[in-house]
């Protein structure tokens, strides 16, 4: 009898993350949310197949890093095709946008030097951090992107100046 108790414990703890994973799935499809639902499908099918072990801790370590890579290439790309170079540059540097975005970029820069502080002290705020980040990506069709926060500051603050220009 307590062999079977300890087996039961024991699958449903391998069992809840396919169970979270499959709600967030549902999420994910009701809020129309791609990058949510193939994100899920790619870890159940990661866990499905066994790979799990090595495949997960190195994305739990170097996840958002290739993420933020991933990003950073795609927002350098225009500059690689030839569509932003020094001219566009100087020309952006006389603009008020330009300079709000900066700025904005480098308030992102420091929130994200707290943040990191912040999580490394008190690692149980990142459960809060992923429900946070699944909500805003799965009901508010938010982005769960760290780049593209600056630039949403970035506009938030340039309607700020629209509406008192």
């Amino acid at each position: 009898m307590q062999r079977k108790k300890k087996f039961q414990r024991r699958e449903a703890y391998f069992m809840q993350p396919f169970i979270f994973l499959f709600i967030l799935l549902v999420i994910g499809m009701m809020a129309k949310n791609q990058s949510l639902i193939i994100a899920v499908l790619f870890l159940l099918i990661v866990k499905s197949i066994g790979l799990s072990s090595k495949v997960l801790p190195y994305l739990e370590q170097k996840g958002i890093q290739l993420g933020v890579t991933i990003i950073t290439i795609a927002v350098l790309v225009p500059i690689a095709t030839g569509k932003i170079g020094f001219k566009e540059l100087t020309e952006s540097v006389r603009s008020v946008y330009a300079w709000i975005a900066m700025l904005s970029g480098i308030a992102v820069a420091l929130l994200a030097k707290g943040g990191v502080t912040l999580l490394a002290k008190d690692p149980h705020v990142t459960t809060a951090l992923v429900l946070g980040t699944i909500l805003a990506v799965s009901l508010f069709k938010g982005v769960a992107v760290g780049p593209l926060i600056g630039a949403g500051i970035a506009y938030v603050i340039m309607k700020i100046v629209d509406v008192f220009s």
